[in-house]
């Protein structure tokens, strides 16, 4: 799946894929790179973010995980197309609107139809949620 790199805004330089509409325009917009550190997926938290207690609704956090599995793991996906079959996460805190939202992680393992994925998300340095996941290869029918 290709990612497309932003042009503007606070995320010039980063990649998205525009092509997932519930990650890109309803939960998201959601963006990643590699830096120094390995691959980072991040966002700014909006109004749109917020539950009623006035942090990062639960949902969002746990979308923006499952995006970040595929962050994560982008390079040893080698394009490919994929969906994830597991997922786990615990909530640690919760961002406030403006927060800037990060997350980290790395790949335990990566074989022919399988990929393993653990991370952590923070909001402003601040832990928020843990995450792992498991990624399956599948091609992309025409259909779709």
């Amino acid at each position: 799946m290709a990612a497309e790199v932003v042009k503007d805004g606070e995320f010039k330089g980063w990649s998205t894929w525009r092509e997932e509409p519930f990650e890109f325009e309803t939960a998201g917009p959601f963006y990643f790179r590699v830096d120094d550190q390995g691959p980072v997926a991040a966002f700014r938290a909006e109004r749109k973010h917020m539950n009623m207690g006035g942090v990062v609704h639960g949902g969002c956090l746990m979308a923006f995980a499952d995006f970040s599995l595929f962050a994560i793991a982008h390079e040893h996906l080698e394009g490919e197309y994929g969906v994830t079959v597991a997922f786990t996460s615990e909530f640690l805190s919760g961002p406030a609107e403006g927060a800037y939202i990060e997350a980290r992680g790395e790949v335990l393992r990566s074989g022919r139809n399988l990929t393993f994925v653990r991370g952590l998300i923070t909001g402003d340095g601040k832990a928020c949620l843990n995450f792992s996941g498991t990624i399956m290869r599948r091609p992309i029918r025409p259909d779709q």
